[in-house]
């Protein structure tokens, strides 16, 4: 059976912590899915314990991303070995509520291509994020909701469902780090279609280190950021996808 939706989990060294996220999610995942589990190098810690639990639930698969280092090219490979025509972005340190992934996917269903879950919405929480991640977060989120108006008040969450269909046909271009989530909405806004967003609780990880370096990635979010403010782009008669490059350089 064709799945409903693919879950991408970004795992760096999670370990044996990898099987109690992974039971939560299995759980909370009533829809027909499979879970890609994709891993940087074949020797991360993450992947034995991933490879046992899949002998008990082959929902879950484990992947070695051959697209090189960093969770941007880990989504991006994901995406391009998703069966689904949704495709939800989780990480593996726990952060997110998995319950939510059915409401999320069926958002998409429903016409949307980017469905977020969203911290800074009425309903929604941040517990426990650094200072400086927090507020950037929070004030990068209101002011591309009132002043860009890109359909959610939490564009930089990665924690997301994506039309697969349109992914693929705006592409991803980001290659660092988290933002491939602001990234999508800023296309979205610029291509005109419709964004939704639903309220979560977000915790900060109880157990390992975060791998999210704000300082080392925040121009990539910067670049995306000033993105989304642009003009609307109307794909071409082929219906490829306008890249960055094509759309905001001089020829």
């Amino acid at each position: 059976m064709k799945p409903r939706v693919s879950v991408i989990v970004t795992a760096y060294n999670e370990g044996q912590s990898i099987v109690s996220f992974l039971d939560r999610l299995t759980e909370s995942v009533l829809l027909p899915c499979e879970i890609l589990v994709v891993c940087d190098t074949p020797d991360d810690s993450t992947l034995p314990w991933v490879e046992k639990f899949q002998r008990t639930d082959p929902r879950v698969v484990p992947l070695v991303n051959t697209y090189g280092r960093g969770p941007a090219r880990a989504i991006r490979y994901g995406f391009d070995q998703a069966a689904a025509d949704v495709v939800v972005v989780t990480m593996a340190d726990g952060c997110d509520d998995p319950m939510q992934i059915d409401t999320l996917v069926r958002l998409v269903e429903r016409g949307v291509v980017v469905a977020a879950a969203s911290r800074y919405m009425r309903g929604g929480q941040q517990i426990g994020a650094p200072f400086l991640k927090r507020t950037l977060s929070r004030q990068a989120g209101w002011s591309l909701h009132k002043l860009a108006r890109v359909g959610t008040r939490d564009a930089t969450n990665s924690y997301k469902a994506y039309d697969t269909a349109f992914v693929r046909r705006v592409g991803i271009e980001s290659d660092v780090g988290f933002e491939v989530g602001l990234e999508l909405v800023a296309k979205a806004r610029r291509h005109r279609c419709r964004v939704a967003e639903i309220p979560t609780i977000w915790l900060e990880r109880t157990y390992g280190q975060s791998q999210f370096k704000v300082r080392k990635w925040l121009p990539n979010y910067l670049r995306w950021y000033m993105y989304a403010f642009g003009s609307r782009i109307v794909d071409d008669d082929t219906g490829s996808p306008v890249s960055l490059r094509e759309v905001d350089e001089p020829a």
